[in-house]
């Protein structure tokens, strides 16, 4: 299913949610988000368009439309929730523990292989979701590293 925004209406009338217009805009700037924002940065990204949508706003609005399975709501680690709708292909993620970073993927192979081992048990898969949580390899790691070092060095 794809969201487009003009289906904005209807999907919160279809969910007894009514569309004022900060709800408007903040499903408008989730359905453009190419990431997966948590409600400080959607917050954020909506009050460049809007500066008086409040952050209880853009709360209540994130938990209502996650309530009523037009968002979904990740909780990568420590981190703060965050948020993508629905409409998205199948995909599971990538978290960079070091820079909060979530990468989206899709891997055929892995797929078949999850089917195939809940076969080899005797189910069927109804539902999945795939977290790897992850760094950057040593060798990048150390080119971070010594790039943060020169940075407070340069201070």
């Amino acid at each position: 299913m794809t969201i487009d925004p003009s289906d904005i209406k209807r999907i919160c009338r279809d969910n007894g949610l009514r569309l004022t217009a900060p709800r408007k805009i903040i499903v408008e700037t989730l359905l453009e988000a190419t990431d997966h924002p948590d409600a400080v940065e959607l917050h954020r990204r909506v009050t460049t368009i809007s500066p008086r949508i409040a952050l209880s706003t853009v709360y209540r609005t994130l938990v209502a439309l996650s309530e009523k399975g037009v968002l979904e709501k990740h909780n990568f680690g420590n981190g703060p929730a965050r948020f993508e709708t629905v409409d998205r292909e199948h995909h599971d993620h990538l978290i960079d523990v070091v820079s909060g970073n979530v990468i989206e993927f899709r891997s055929g192979e892995i797929e078949r292989l999850q089917e195939e081992i809940a076969r080899q048990h005797g189910y069927e898969i109804v539902s999945h979701k795939l977290e790897i949580y992850v760094r950057p390899a040593k060798r990048r790691r150390s080119k971070i590293s010594a790039a943060r070092h020169r940075r407070q060095s340069a201070k």
